[in-house]
């Protein structure tokens, strides 16, 4: 039986959550074909004759973008059961059953995914409705993700080095799930507070069939790599030994960089390009609201930290929050600023607002349900605006100013002194309007990908349809494009 895996956006990286499933579903004797939309076309000839056709939802953004293409993909296809697998797939049932999807897998997907496609193999009209749990925390022997048919490395996001040199870039997981519980993270409604770790050696071995691609450095997608350090230490010490030049990124909580300081400088000492870290915010009362379990001391103590260790640390925001007041940004500002970490932030980290999903623990909060319009079904959120609609401004004005700075291919600085004067313009000080300008001995640029990171964000309308256009872009570069995307 033929079976198509498709994913639409996921940060420029070669999607795992393609590469995983498909190495169980052919091990099964399955004719897997995999499209990863950002990248590449929808070939209409492999959607007709699919059994099932199964699109991947980690983040908010796929899952929009998907919701667009369910219903032409039915019209190809109309006998095809349709199944929507990945974070943001069971927080959005209720929207994705009204296109048509019938199974909906959150959480451990591969193993539910395998059952579903021999259920549909076998012809077992049971399948007509949901047969596998909608979430399953299951652990499971991951198999090593099959990455044959996917695009190549050089398609996908780049590290940017300080001297100019750019790296083509792999991605994996090591863990899955977090510990944690933070309010506005999209992986607590599904994993609430578990992790499931990816077996060792199944992780080296992706890693070394796309080192043995082009890859120069690889992210580490795991929502926290210290959720077990040994586990993870393990891995990079052992790639380290294997290839000494190879380069990697991860992402840890700033609670986990203070707890397990002991083990940075191994993580530096194997080749740990940054580390990127959810901040968020500078505000301790904002910090409590979010429930992120850390302070904005322990922020600083960390940053402190990664300069005397020689290690970059790359700080992610939502500095738009219900909460947030004008002089709180200019705070925020200023911490940049006086942390050194400038060159540090990507310019869309400032402009970001928070974004509420369907089963976001923040509707916990009394203030936030007051706030909170009804549920958009387009936008997949709940909209809020601010108390102080001078906010609300502000933060269009700060997305303006990072969007024209990147079209005009300004540097981190120039744009983070462009958006320091809309700050402080909008705060009415005329004398702290002067443009920012690095001290003396500011470190150059970090390493970075092309590709920002980004989580927890509301995406404009604007950056929606760049988005959207980019896909669009890629879908129609081979031969015979069609309107709708296909060919």
């Amino acid at each position: 039986m033929r079976v198509v895996l498709i994913s639409t956006y996921e940060l420029g990286r070669p999607p795992f959550g393609l590469a995983s499933p498909a190495a169980w579903l052919a091990a099964r004797g399955m004719d897997v074909r995999c499209f990863d939309l950002s990248r590449e076309a929808l070939v209409e000839d492999a959607i007709r004759g699919a059994g099932l056709i199964a699109f991947y939802l980690p983040m908010h953004t796929a899952t929009r973008l998907a919701a667009q293409l369910i219903e032409p993909v039915r019209r190809i296809e109309p006998s095809a059961h349709v199944c929507c697998y990945g974070l943001y797939a069971p927080v959005n049932e209720e929207l994705l059953r009204g296109l048509g999807v019938r199974t909906i897998l959150g959480g451990e997907f591969e193993g539910g995914l395998l059952r579903l496609a021999e259920r549909l193999a076998a012809g077992d009209e049971s399948v007509a409705a949901q047969s596998e749990p909608t979430i399953s925390l299951a652990r499971q022997n991951f198999l090593v993700p099959r990455r044959k048919g996917l695009p190549p490395l050089a398609k996908y996001a780049r590290v940017m080095m300080p001297g100019g040199e750019q790296r083509l870039a792999g991605y994996t997981e090591a863990s899955r799930g977090c510990k944690h519980l933070c309010r506005h993270c999209p992986v607590v409604p599904v994993y609430a507070g578990a992790f499931r770790v990816v077996g060792r050696e199944v992780v080296l071995a992706d890693v070394r069939q796309q080192v043995a691609a082009g890859s120069q450095h690889v992210t580490f997608g795991d929502p926290d790599f210290f959720n077990g350090p040994a586990h993870v230490l393990a891995i990079v010490e052992e790639l380290h030994r294997e290839f000494p030049e190879l380069s990697y990124d991860a992402t840890i909580k700033i609670e986990h960089l203070r707890k397990h300081a002991e083990h940075l400088p191994r993580l530096r000492d194997t080749g740990c390009l940054f580390v990127t870290s959810a901040v968020e915010s500078v505000d301790d009362a904002i910090l409590a609201r979010l429930d992120k379990g850390h302070t904005s001391e322990d922020f600083l103590q960390v940053a402190r930290h990664f300069r005397e260790l020689g290690m970059a640390l790359q700080p992610t925001f939502v500095p738009f929050t219900p909460w947030t007041t004008i002089e709180g940004y200019r705070e925020l500002l200023r911490v940049i600023a006086q942390t050194d970490l400038v060159e540090h932030v990507a310019p869309i980290q400032l402009a970001i607002r928070l974004l509420i999903p369907g089963g976001s623990r923040l509707m916990e909060l009394r203030e936030v349900r007051e706030l909170a319009a009804a549920f958009d079904r387009e936008a997949l959120a709940y909209p809020w605006r601010h108390a102080d609609g001078r906010v609300d401004e502000l933060q269009r004005r700060i997305q303006s100013v990072v969007e024209q700075g990147e079209k005009g291919d300004l540097g981190r600085g120039e744009i983070f002194a462009r958006i320091w004067r809309a700050a402080a313009e909008a705060a009415g000080d005329a004398s702290g309007a002067a443009i920012w300008e690095p001290q003396p001995g500011a470190r150059a640029a970090a390493p970075h990908l092309d590709e920002p990171w980004y989580c927890c964000a509301e995406p404009t309308r604007e950056q929606f349809v760049s988005i959207a256009a980019a896909s669009a872009a890629q879908c129609s570069a081979p031969a015979s494009p069609r309107a709708d995307g296909f060919v």
